[in-house]
This record gives C-alpha cells, structure tokens and sequence, in this order.
C-alpha cells in the first residue's frame, strides 16, 4: 500500500493501465547485432582513448568496440565486467553523455559520439542472457569479510573479494539487495527487474552470503563486525534527506523524492500509485529529475522543477534536462523555496527569485506562488547512523584512495564516503578499489 500522503489532490489512477505501460517501458531500446557492428565501426580506436581515461572504472572502451566489430560480444563483455562487474546497469543509468561520450573524438569532431552506452548494454546483456559468469573464483583463503550495504559500491567489493577467494557476508537493511540500483533508479531506465536479475547474475561467482534486514544500529554493530570478520567494508549510502527550511514544510503532500522513487519501483501496480495534479519538485540534481518526470508519466498535469541556481550549475546534464523538458516537465532556475501555503495540506508554494551576491546566493526579495498539491525534496541526502570512531569529513566518511577509514580494518566506499562524484560508476570504482586493498592487506600481497 502506497505511504504517499493522501490529500484531496494526489490521486491514484489518473492514467489507464495501458497508458501506464506505455509510458513505463525502456527509454531506450537495446541494439541489435547489426546496429551494433556499425555503432563500434564508428569508433577510432583512439592510442591515446580519452573516453577511457573519462570512465570512472577505466574500462578498455576500444578494446571492448573491437571486440563487438569482430563478432565476440561475449568478450567485449568480460572486458567490461573485468573493470565493471556491475557494467550491465551503468550501461543504462551512467550519465555517459558527461563522460565517455563527452570525450569521444567523434563528439569533438563531428558533435555525435560513438555509442558507447548502448554497445555497452549490448555486450553485457549478451554475456548475461546466457546466466555465464565470466570469472572463476580462486582458492578459498580462510578470511572472512563483512560488507554492510548491498549497493553498487557494496556488490563490486563483494565481488572482487570473492573471486579473490574470501568469504563474504554482505549485510543489507532492505528487504531486497541493490541499493540504488533497486531503489533509486527511474523505473524507465530499469526495466523487466534488471536491478535483480543483475545482483542473482554477480552472485554466481560464489563465496558470497546476502542477509537482508540488517543494517548499522538494526542488528549490527561495527564493533561486532570487526571481531567476527577479518576485514569491513561500509557501503552504506546517505540515509537521511536534507530539509527545505521553508515554512509549511510538515504540511501533508510534501515528501522527499528518493521515497517516492523507491515506491515507485516497487509499486506491484503504477495505477495505484497516487500523485498530485500539480507537482513541484525542489532541486536539480538526477533524483529530481527522474521524481518529475515520473510525475509526469503517472498522469500529473503540471510539473515544475525549481533550481536556485542557473540550469548550468543543475547537477543533471544537458541530456536529462532536455529529456524532462520533451515530458512536459518545466524548469525553473534561480528560485528558492520560502514557504509552503495550505490548509494542513499543501496547495501552493511561495518562490522568492534568487541571484548571486559577491559569490553568494542571496534571495531578491521578490517571491511569486505556484499550485502545488504535491511536493518533492530533491536537495541532497545526508549520512546517517554512523559508528563512533570514523573519521567525518565534508558530512561524510573520511577515506584514503583506497577506501582505508580512520578504522584499522574498516574501509568504506560509495556515497557514504568522501571524494567522488555520487555515481553508480564511481561507486562501483570505489567498492572495486577498496577490495583490492583489503586483499593486500589481508594477505600481504598484492594480485
């Protein structure tokens, strides 16, 4: 059952089923073979790749297109998965329109990169769709390690451990494992439960044990961890969600966005599912991004996404912006919200117009109201829960290049911990990076 506050105007059903699927189904269509071989005949083959040097995992992006040009998707895939084992996902959620393909040669020149997002899919769905794990695990080693949190940074360290040979317990507060992945994902860039099938698929590597409903202060302490496990690795996330400081802020309609996404994809049925007529979402990042449009397909009439900056400054690409706006999604920038007005229910916000002062933002004064029977938060998230003794910096877990915490034995990766951009990509970087290290320092060695 839905937890989205019902007020007079969010309501379920705005959309028939039919309209619903539609709506719903995969914003990109995956390629077949043939349109494969000519996207990678495209490719340059770059010496020097800077699209290879723009991926946060450093995939071998030319080797992997050549290996589709000559007809052995399966290794193109192996390649991927060697640097990326959660490849298949980043293939569809990694913003590589600021990344691989921003670097291209073929975006420089011509304005149009090589498609590397779409062959990425291609050949890591070929190698998945055979249920093949690429990789065998090496000889057990003896040592045991606790990863608590079943995200991307989580599962990629999970992984790497195990194929080096240790026993891995991976340690989940949700009911499901995946983390953002299952959770946090517009449910048009996720479809057919690939987050799942993806988590069932790593898992074949063995040596790897999830335990769902467990997190840090619910049924798990770090100090307990430590003495059970050789090695700890927190891949917890952000866990709490950053307050609008506007007045009205408690009245019902007015939510976070990351709930609403997590509803959403678990949602059995997106016709019970209710949403406002008039949707404001605050923020202008991906997470507001991906609540609007949402908004949008589930039947909301208006949907407007205020910025308080200018759209150049939106954590969202160029991409995503111009996807929102071809949904009917409205973006205002240089606002900030002042209050939330509204008869124990939001029915209307107050904006006031914002401009930088000496490098700082400071409102104008000048304020104007929109209708708003439904309001998202979409302004950060902050860590929560965390165990005493870690090191905090910038509201996150201190960490080394390699992860290493403040903690002897306890390293930490992905949005919980400092540096980085909070990216599925860089968060399985990080959960890869930081297992490398704890098999050196568990063993001496490194390899």
């Amino acid at each position: 059952m839905s937890t989205t506050p019902m007020t007079p105007g969010i309501q379920p059903a705005r959309l028939p089923g039919e309209t619903l699927a539609r709506n719903f189904c995969a914003l990109h269509a995956p390629l077949e073979r043939h349109e494969a071989q000519v996207a990678a005949d495209r490719c340059y083959f770059c010496h020097d790749a800077p699209c290879m040097t723009a991926c946060p995992t450093s995939i071998d992006i030319p080797l992997f297109i050549r290996q589709i040009m000559t007809g052995t998707p399966e290794a193109a895939a192996k390649t991927i998965f060697s640097q990326n084992i959660l490849g298949g996902m980043c293939a569809r959620v990694c913003p590589t329109e600021q990344l691989c393909e921003e670097a291209c040669v073929r975006e420089a020149a011509e304005g149009r990169p090589v498609e590397i997002g779409r062959l990425q899919r291609y050949a890591t769905d070929t190698l998945v769709a055979r249920n093949a794990h690429p990789f065998t695990r090496a000889e057990p080693t003896g040592k045991r390690v606790a990863v608590v949190g079943a995200g991307p940074a989580g599962l990629a360290c999970a992984h790497r451990l195990a194929m080096k040979g240790h026993e891995v317990v991976v340690y989940d507060c949700k009911a499901k494992a995946g983390g953002l992945n299952e959770f946090g994902i517009a449910a048009y860039k996720s479809t057919d439960d690939f987050a799942a099938r993806e988590v069932a698929w790593l898992l074949g590597i063995g040596g790897i044990t999830i335990e769902t409903g467990k997190g840090l202060g619910a049924g798990l302490e770090l100090e307990a961890l430590q003495e059970s496990f050789d090695a700890v690795f927190l891949g917890i996330g952000l866990g709490g969600v950053n307050a609008l400081r506007a007045v009205g802020e408690g009245k019902a309609g007015v939510e976070d966005a990351v709930s609403f996404i997590a509803e959403l994809r678990q949602a059995p049925d997106l016709a019970a599912l209710p949403v406002g007529r008039n949707v404001v979402v605050i923020g202008g990042g991906m997470t507001a991004i991906d609540a609007a449009i949402q908004s949008r397909l589930l039947g909301a009439e208006h949907v407007t996404i205020a910025y308080r900056r200018g759209t150049e400054r939106m954590g969202a690409s160029g991409f995503e912006q111009d996807l929102a706006a071809s949904k009917g999604v409205r973006i205002l920038t240089n606002v900030m919200p002042m209050a939330l007005h509204g008869n124990g229910a939001v029915a209307e916000i107050e904006l006031e117009y914002t401009a930088e002062v000496d490098g700082r933002l400071r409102g104008t004064g000048e304020t104007f109201r929109l209708p708003a029977d439904q309001v998202f938060k979409a302004i950060g998230q902050t860590l929560t829960d965390v165990p005493g003794g870690l090191e905090i910096a910038g509201g996150k877990i201190a960490v080394s290049e390699t992860g290493r915490t403040s903690v002897p034995g306890v390293w930490a990766g992905g949005d919980c911990a400092s540096g980085g951009e909070d990216l599925t990509v860089t968060a399985v970087a990080e959960g890869r990076d930081a297992a490398e290290d704890i098999h050196t320092a568990l063993m001496g060695v490194a390899g």
